[in-house]
């Protein structure tokens, strides 16, 4: 009996060294990564004003990055914070812990002014900040790594000429295991990004629905954050917050859903007739229908990318599926 009690004592002991140790090597392990760039992006005319488009129109990087007014219209930016660092996600909004969007303007204290070119470039596209640390999923570099090399650098030129801002962004706190799980999650680029082909507009319009984040936001998640496969586009993603509950749209062409019934023409000018919206102009919202979409910025889109966004979402598989987009709007509003 005493030998049984020793065996056990021994296999007890194994298991929890092994336990630890494991413990201790996920929490030494760094995410898979390669070494940033050395190069220094020039900042040409062209580059900088496709960079702009991009980050003001198409990526939505200020959106997040940066103060917004919670009670207006499409969350217009806070004059004076644009790319201080955004709101805070906590429990209360799902989050297992604590992440916030950090300060991308080119202070060289709390921003990105002593990262290399290379080093904001991986961070964009492959999920790896300047200490070598996995970013949270939450900034959508997954997407973002579909990004062309040139887009990918005209955003980095662009960021470094928006005014820096000495604004401290707080420390990112992580629940166990996802704490863990987080590092498996970056990928290194594969290899060279080439520019999409804009004459075909489907595939452009899918490239531009993917760093626009229409995917990422109009997909469902399961209850570990975790996209719903075979249900991309359909909508049904809760997002609450301080400006209360909104939830995605179907935007697959399924003949009952906008998509399925609007031409072209109508998709487009839906867009562009929200634009005056913009900033302070922004109205604030009736209870219960305020909106995360930022359809005035995304109205900045040029009509043709806003059609090659519409011909791709006609071409992606219809999924019959009512939305409900204001739960918490008053009866009949």
């Amino acid at each position: 009996m005493r030998r049984l009690g020793k065996i056990l004592g021994t296999i007890v002991l194994v298991v929890v060294l092994g336990i630890a140790g494991l413990l201790a090597w996920l929490a030494a392990k760094k995410p898979a990564m390669r070494p940033p760039s050395a190069e220094k992006i020039e900042a040409t005319p062209d580059r900088l004003a496709r960079g702009q488009y991009l980050v003001e129109h198409v990526t939505h990087c200020l959106g997040c990055h940066s103060e917004a007014y919670f009670d207006r219209y499409a969350l217009p930016i806070k004059p004076g914070t644009v790319g201080q660092g955004g709101f805070p996600f906590d429990k209360k909004l799902d989050v297992p812990g604590l992440v916030q969007a950090q300060n991308i303007t080119p202070d060289p204290k709390n921003g990105i002014g002593d990262w290399s070119d290379g080093e904001v470039l991986r961070a964009v596209r492959e999920g790896v900040n300047k200490d070598g640390e996995a970013m949270f999923p939450m900034m959508p570099y997954p997407n973002y790594r579909s990004l062309s090399d040139e887009d990918a650098k005209a955003i980095v030129a662009y960021l470094r000429t928006i005014a820096p801002i000495d604004h401290v962004i707080a420390p990112r706190k992580l629940d166990f295991p996802v704490n863990f799980i987080v590092k498996f999650i970056p990928k290194p680029l594969d290899g060279p990004v080439p520019e999409p082909d804009r004459s075909d507009t489907v595939a452009y319009g899918r490239y531009l629905s993917t760093v626009a984040g229409c995917t990422f936001c109009h997909t469902p998640k399961d209850d570990k954050g975790r996209p719903i496969a075979g249900q991309e586009l359909s909508g049904g993603w809760v997002l609450a917050g301080p400006w209360g509950r909104v939830v995605s749209s179907n935007i697959t062409p399924d003949p009952d859903t906008y998509i399925g019934k609007a031409s072209r023409d109508e998709f487009i000018d839906r867009f562009k007739s929200l634009v005056p919206l913009a900033g302070e102009n922004a109205p604030v919202a009736p209870p219960g229908k305020n909106t995360v979409m930022a359809w005035p910025m995304f109205g900045g889109m040029t009509r043709e990318d806003l059609g090659a966004v519409y011909d791709y979402l006609k071409t992606v598989k219809p999924i019959k599926k009512t939305v409900v987009a204001f739960p918490d709007a008053p009866a009949g509003s």
